[in-house]
Parts: C-alpha cells; sequence; structure tokens
C-alpha cells in the first residue's frame, strides 16, 4: 500500500529503501510521526496539522496522516506508546477520532471541538485553551470589502434570471447548481431550494397547493442540463401526468459547471474526453410527454427572445418547457472565442440611471459617480447593453 512518494521520480513507495538511492533523501512518508518536547501527542489530517502546529508548536508531538484509508493501525499505536495524552483535531466528522477509539485508545477531539463552523488556529485555541488571555493569530488592520456570492461575470444564466425576475406573481421552485445564485440580490429570484432534482417535484407540488387554496401564482421550475439528467426528468413526467402547468425551465450550459466542468449526456462527451452519443434535450421532453408546441429553445444573451420565451410560459395552461442553450461562459473553448469580444461604457451617453446593474455582473461597476466595465472579467455577453435605456453600453470598436 502507497504511503510516501518519491518527489524526483514520483514513484509512490510502501517503503523508502525501494527507492533508487540517489533520490532516497527525498522521500517523504505521508503518514509519518513529528516528535515534540512535551506529553501532548496529536494526531491530525490536512490543513488542521497547520493549524495545530500553530496553537501547539514544538510542544507536543505530531502523527500527521496524509493517507487514511486504510488506517495506518500499527502507526496509530506506536505513537501512542510515545505520548501520555492523545488529542484528535480533524475537520468535519470525527472520522479518525472514532478509528482511534475503536483501537482502545483514550483520545479527545469533538468534546471540546466544535461541530461546525470552519477549524481555525483561534478555535482550536479557545477549545484546548479557554483560560488562555492571548488571543492569538494575526489581526488584519486592511478592512476586507464585503463579496457575497454572484453569477459570474457573462454567465448564461444573468439574461433568463433577468427577464424572470420582471413577474412578481410567481413563485420560482430552484435547485442545485450555479443558477441557485438566482436567489441572491439583485436578482432576487429564486423562493426555494430543497436538493437535487426537487425543483420540479417541488413546483407540481406548490402548484397543486396554490390551486387548492384558491390563488394564482405561476410556478416556474429552474434546473440545470446536468441535475435534469440526474434527477429531474422523473419530475418533469410527474408534472405531465399530473397536468401541473408549470413552466420547466431547463438552463443548459453544456456542462457540469458549478462541481468542475464534468461532462453529462447532453454535452456528447464521456467523462474521460470520447466522443459519444449526445441526449437531445428538447426530444426528451418531448419523449416524457411535453407537447411540442409548448417547447421553447432560446439563446438566453438575447434578452427579446429570452423574453417572449417567458410569457409563453407564464400565459401557457399546460406544462410548459422553456431550454436555454449557451454554453458556460468559463469553458475554455467559449473563453478563448470571447477574449476580445468586450463591452464598454459610452460616458458621454451614460444618464447614470443604473438600471444595467439590475443584472447583477459583476463586471459592472459604479465608482465616483461613473458606471464602467472591468475590461478583464467581461466576455462581451451584451446583457447590459441591451437593459441600458440610452444605448450607452456596446462592444468595443
Amino acid at each position: 500500500m502507497a504511503s510516501g512518494i518519491c518527489k524526483k521520480t514520483q514513484i509512490y513507495n510502501g517503503r523508502p529503501d525501494r527507492c533508487d538511492e540517489r533520490v532516497q533523501q527525498y522521500y517523504i512518508p505521508l503518514n509519518r510521526i513529528e516528535h515534540g518536547k512535551g506529553s501532548i501527542g496529536i494526531i491530525t489530517s490536512g490543513i488542521s496539522y497547520n493549524h495545530a502546529k500553530e496553537v501547539f508548536g514544538d510542544e507536543a508531538s505530531y502523527l500527521k496522516l496524509g493517507f487514511t484509508w486504510p488506517m495506518p493501525e500499527k502507526l496509530i499505536k506506536k505513537f501512542k506508546e510515545s505520548v501520555d495524552t492523545v488529542y484528535v483535531i480533524e475537520e468535519n466528522e470525527a472520522y479518525i477520532e472514532d478509528y482511534v477509539k475503536s483501537l482502545g485508545i483514550e483520545c479527545t477531539g469533538r468534546a471540546k471541538l466544535p461541530w461546525v463552523d470552519e477549524l481555525t488556529p483561534e478555535v482550536i485555541r479557545r477549545s484546548f485553551f479557554p483560560e488562555s488571555a492571548e488571543p492569538g493569530g494575526y489581526e488584519i488592520e486592511a478592512e476586507v470589502p464585503p463579496r457575497p456570492p454572484v453569477l459570474c461575470a457573462g454567465c448564461t444564466h444573468r439574461g433568463f434570471f433577468y427577464e424572470v425576475a420582471k413577474y412578481k406573481d410567481i413563485v420560482v421552485t430552484g435547485d442545485i447548481g450555479c443558477y441557485t445564485l438566482g436567489m441572491v440580490p439583485p436578482l432576487s429570484v429564486t423562493d426555494s431550494v430543497i436538493c437535487m432534482g426537487a425543483s420540479i417535484s417541488n413546483g407540481v407540488g406548490f402548484r397543486k397547493a396554490v390551486e387548492k387554496a384558491g390563488r394564482k401564482e405561476k410556478v416556474f421550475a429552474v434546473i440545470g442540463d446536468s441535475t435534469f439528467f440526474h434527477s429531474g426528468i422523473t419530475g418533469l413526467i410527474d408534472a405531465i401526468v399530473n397536468k401541473a402547468p408549470i413552466v420547466v425551465n431547463i438552463l443548459d450550459n453544456r456542462i457540469t459547471a458549478m462541481t468542475g466542468h464534468q461532462e453529462n449526456p447532453g454535452t456528447g462527451r464521456t467523462l474521460m474526453g470520447e466522443p459519444t452519443y449526445r441526449v437531445d434535450l428538447k426530444e426528451l421532453c418531448i419523449a416524457c410527454g411535453v407537447k411540442e408546441k409548448n417547447i421553447r429553445l432560446i439563446d438566453p444573451y438575447k434578452l427579446d427572445e429570452t423574453r417572449a420565451a417567458v410569457k409563453d410560459g407564464y400565459e401557457s395552461e399546460e406544462p410548459f418547457v422553456i431550454i436555454t442553450t449557451s454554453p458556460c461562459a468559463l469553458i475554455k473553448d467559449v473563453v478563448k472565442a470571447r477574449m476580445n469580444l468586450k463591452c464598454v461604457v459610452d460616458q458621454d451617453k451614460c444618464v447614470k440611471c443604473r438600471l444595467c446593474l439590475k443584472a447583477g455582473c459583476p463586471a459592472l461597476n459604479f465608482h465616483d459617480g461613473r458606471i464602467y466595465i472591468d475590461r478583464s472579467s467581461c466576455n462581451g455577453c451584451t446583457v447590459c447593453a441591451q437593459i441600458c435605456p440610452k444605448h450607452a453600453i456596446g462592444r468595443e470598436a
């Protein structure tokens, strides 16, 4: 089993003596013991190791685990023999601690450490040395500006959410993905997020409840392409079978964007990047029972087109599907293609109405009484240009 790596050869080895003699000096065990001065022994891993060393320093010994499956039982027992007291400092669940206790070794971990929030040196210090008057850590003199989560500049979801936000008598059931950020200002569209794939089924249930209560809110269910393939198809079938007149919005950005740009059944490539059959979302929706006349394929960068589709869905009395068809702005090929498509503000035409800021694009800024666009962030999607009533925004010449 691998337990170390030769830095020069990059060959994993269970024993350093199996490395070439010339590179044995570069061998670093993934699971290693570091002896300190005191009688306290700390078992830890990952960033928790760095945090623990900042708090305890050389006054403790450390068993740093870089490889935790399977657990190094012999090494843990050997470490316990060299110390009197064992602390386990780890993030999240008590995974290491539970294993150490299963070996019959007394240790302390979650009894002192909090179960929630980020584990930092300050948190560890307060947990193990509550009587200490020194705050520890480093003070930051600069005031860090707030940076709330936001859709990327040029995100294909922005135009869609901008148009949907114009309707005040609707309920938007959201899902798990980048588009969950439609919930935050200034878009502030999404009303609920439960779990992956729940947007459509939640929308069906909410619509039935609204009808029962005699109310008239229209329900828009928002889901991404990869999430739809994963667990949204059953919800769409449920909407069709139960005749729920909701609008299912499949935001197809041709990738699994939020978790790292993995391929999905709609990209035409396997997870290994090999060409394969691409599932057609429109044909799939038709197969599920959606009438073709109730499906709209739109380019979300074109606000007129998006506005018309949203209006048709809003007025429909049958299950309705809107599919946006524009790839994620962060896909490498898209970045290259749009590298020179930058927008700029004509200050002579701009009346500082700030309507463009309602799109929530991080490339747009208002500073010293002026609207300007961060050229390094802009990808020339022109959503802001279409919003501007004075036509003060356009592409660079």
